[in-house]
C-alpha cells in the first residue's frame, strides 16, 4: 500500500511538474512568435520605406540631370551672348570713331 501511494505521489507531482512546464514553455513560443510577427512588420514598414525614399531619390536625380541640362544650355546661351556683346561694343567704338572722325571735318569745313 505504501508503495502504491508513494508510486502516485510521484507520478502526480511528475506530471504537475511536466503540466507547469508545458505552459511555461507554451507561454514563452507564444512570445517569441508575437515578437517574431512584429519584427515581420517592422520589416515590412521599412522596406516600403526604403522604396519610397529610393523613389523618391531616383526622381530626385533624374531632375538634377534635367537641371544640368539646362544649365549647360544657359551656359552656352550666355557665351553666345558675350560673344555678341563683344562684337556690339566693338561696332559701336569703331562708329563712335567714325562720329568724332566726322565731327572733326565738320568742325574743320565750319
Amino acid at each position: 500500500m505504501f508503495w502504491e501511494w508513494s508510486f502516485l505521489t510521484i507520478l502526480s507531482i511528475v506530471s504537475i511538474y511536466l503540466f507547469v512546464k508545458m505552459f511555461y514553455f507554451k507561454s514563452i513560443t507564444n512570445k517569441e512568435q508575437r515578437s517574431n510577427e512584429l519584427m515581420k512588420l517592422t520589416l515590412k514598414e521599412a522596406e516600403i520605406l526604403i522604396r519610397k525614399y529610393q523613389i523618391q531619390l531616383q526622381r530626385a536625380l533624374g531632375n538634377v540631370d534635367i537641371l544640368s541640362d539646362e544649365l549647360t544650355k544657359l551656359r552656352n546661351e550666355l557665351k553666345i551672348l558675350k560673344t555678341r556683346n563683344t562684337k556690339h561694343r566693338q561696332e559701336t567704338d569703331r562708329l563712335n570713331s567714325k562720329i568724332k572722325a566726322l565731327e572733326s571735318r565738320i568742325d574743320a569745313l565750319l
